[in-house]
């Protein structure tokens, strides 16, 4: 037995290590440590991934849990408005897309809106309407490039990212973000720029917060919030998920970077 859980620590370093989240300093790998949150998490199975970009060193609630795939619902708008941005299926942030009159459940959905508005208001028909205008060969495309999740897409080109074929990580969720933070990943530089501009959250004189919620809407059985935070000192990147809302899962990161003394 203790062989068994001394080869699952060894996996699970390699995973860190793999991804961009356990990185060499000197000889010696910069180990993970244990994030102890659990009281945010109000006795719900969930996890978290933190990264100090400056120095590296990440933090991990659920180590196990942080590894496993889930599917990334409304967090997919992120890779979705780089990859229509690339592709010329919207213009730019500001490019409207007309309400359709169907009376959804959201009352902010029940109105023209731009890229950057969707984002904000997360308005599912939007990113779909955007979705089909990418087309199945484009998106396959750019998802397999940037290596989002398992890569599949086979649930249909407007809903494989809402509980259907396409999972991620909290781990890779990390990463991901990580390369848009740093304009790493494979797309214009001021593509990734305009993302990140429009995933702003709040803005203080002390900080910056970057984010995407995401929640699975069938249940609300599934709940995210990725992003950063950008500090006077430094840059962290987050990744969150729970077996609630993505509302949730924002809570739990504010809680948290207040513990940490990220934000005030």
């Amino acid at each position: 037995m203790k062989m068994l859980r001394t080869a699952a620590l060894l996996v699970f370093s390699a995973l860190f290590v793999f991804m961009g989240l356990g990185t060499v300093t000197g000889a010696e790998h910069q180990k993970p440590k244990d994030l102890e949150i659990g009281e945010f998490f109000n006795d719900k199975e969930g996890t978290m991934v933190l990264k100090n970009l400056q120095n590296d060193q990440v933090y991990v609630y659920n180590k196990e849990r942080s590894m496993e795939s889930f599917t990334p619902e409304s967090t997919f708008k992120v890779p979705n408005a780089l990859i229509g941005l690339e592709t010329l299926a919207v213009r730019d942030e500001y490019e409207v897309k007309r309400w359709d009159g169907v009376t959804r459940q959201f009352a902010d959905w029940n109105r023209d809106h731009t890229l950057a508005s969707g984002m904000r208001h997360s308005v599912i028909w939007y990113y779909q309407d955007m979705a089909r205008d990418i087309g199945e060969e484009q998106m396959q495309s750019h998802v397999d490039l940037i290596q989002y999740g398992n890569q599949d897409i086979s649930g249909g080109i407007d809903s494989f990212w809402l509980d259907s074929s396409m999972e991620i990580s909290a781990l890779e969720q990390a990463d991901f973000i990580e390369k848009l933070v740093e304009e790493e990943l494979p797309f214009e530089e001021r593509h990734q720029k305009t993302v990140k501009r429009m995933m702003i959250q709040d803005e203080q004189d002390e900080y910056t917060l970057y984010g995407k919620t995401g929640t699975r809407l069938s249940d609300f059985g599934l709940g995210w919030f990725v992003g950063f935070v950008e500090t006077g000192n430094t840059t962290w990147v987050y990744a969150v998920n729970i077996d609630g809302s993505g509302t949730q899962a924002k809570n739990i990161t504010l809680e948290t970077l207040k513990k940490k003394n990220i934000i005030n």
